[in-house]
C-alpha cells in the first residue's frame, strides 16, 4: 500500500511476516498510513500461513516520530480530531488482538506514537540509538491513546516519568531497564541478527501455544476497544486549542534533526 508520501509493505517468508512502514518525515504517521498499518496487522494476524510478525520502519534514522504534525494542524473540529487519533487506537488494538507474537525492530528514536508502537509489540529489540520521548504534553495534548500500552509495559511510574518530562529523551538503556525493550544491541546488524534468530525459532514453535501465551500477556485489556477511542476523543478535543496550534507551529519552525 503506497501513498503519495510513505507506504506500508509486507513480506512473508517461511512463516515470518515482516511489516514495514515508511514516511519521509522521520517515519511519522499520517492517517492513511495508520489505517493501512491497522488493516495489515489485522489481516496478517489471522493468516494461518504466518507464525510470527516482525514490525519495522524503513531507513536508518528515526524509528517513528509519532503523529503527523501536518495532519494535526489541519484538524478543524473535534470529530476530525477523534478520527485522526483513533488511527493510533486501531493500530494498537490490531497488535493486541493479533493471533501472532509481534517482534518490534526499533532501530532509532521513537517519539509519541512511536513509543506506543514499541510498547504494543510483544518483544522489542532495539539499538543503543533507540532513545524514547513522549512529547505530547509539550504541545498541549498528552499521550492519552498510547498511554495504556506504555503503562502496561513499563508501569505507572515509568509512564508518568515519560509523560511529565515531555521534552527530554530517555536512553535505550533506560527503556530496557523499565521493560520497554527486551534487548538492545550496539549496531543495526547485531539487532537484525537477534531479530532474525528469534523469528526463526518462533516460526517453528506451536502456533496455538504462542496464541494462548499472547492472550495471557494481554489479559486485562479487553476494554481497550472502547478505552482507546475515549482517549482519542480527549486528544481530538485538545488538539484544537490555541496552545497546541501555537506549540506545533513553533516546533515545525525549528530546524529538522535526525
Amino acid at each position: 500500500m503506497t501513498h503519495k508520501e510513505g507506504y506500508v509493505r509486507i513480506d512473508t517468508d517461511h512463516g515470518i511476516a515482516t511489516i514495514e512502514f515508511f514516511h519521509p518525515a522521520s517515519n511519522s504517521l499520517p492517517g492513511a498510513i495508520l489505517t493501512d498499518l491497522a488493516k495489515t496487522i489485522n489481516d496478517i494476524g489471522l493468516d494461518d500461513r504466518v507464525k510470527v510478525i516482525i514490525l519495522k520502519s524503513a531507513g536508518d534514522k528515526a524509528f517513528c516520530a509519532g503523529a503527523s504534525f501536518d495532519e494535526l494542524v489541519a484538524i478543524s473540529n473535534e470529530e476530525q480530531g477523534k478520527q485522526f487519533f483513533s488511527g493510533f487506537a486501531q493500530v494498537i488494538n490490531a497488535m493486541r488482538k493479533a493471533h501472532k507474537l509481534i517482534i518490534g525492530r526499533i532501530h532509532g528514536k521513537a517519539v509519541g506514537g512511536g513509543v506506543g508502537l514499541a510498547a504494543a509489540v510483544d518483544y522489542a529489540i532495539a539499538t543503543e540509538d533507540a532513545s524514547v520521548k513522549l512529547s505530547e504534553l509539550a504541545v498541549g495534548i498528552g499521550p492519552f491513546v498510547v498511554g495504556p500500552a506504555v503503562e502496561r509495559k513499563i508501569g505507572t511510574s515509568g509512564f508518568s516519568q515519560l509523560a511529565i518530562d515531555a521534552t527530554e529523551w530517555r536512553s535505550a538503556e533506560w527503556a530496557k531497564k523499565h521493560g520497554l525493550y527486551a534487548e538492545i544491541h550496539n549496531t543495526i546488524d547485531e539487532m537484525d541478527e537477534a531479530i532474525n534468530s528469534l523469528a526463526e525459532r518462533l516460526s517453528h514453535s506451536s502456533p496455538e501455544a504462542m496464541y494462548q501465551l499472547k492472550k495471557i500477556f494481554w489479559r486485562g485489556t479487553e476494554n481497550w476497544d472502547n478505552l482507546l477511542m475515549e482517549r482519542a476523543a480527549i486528544s481530538g478535543r485538545l488538539v484544537l486549542s490555541d496552545f497546541t496550534r501555537n506549540a506545533i507551529a513553533k516546533f515545525k519552525a525549528k530546524p529538522t534533526k535526525s
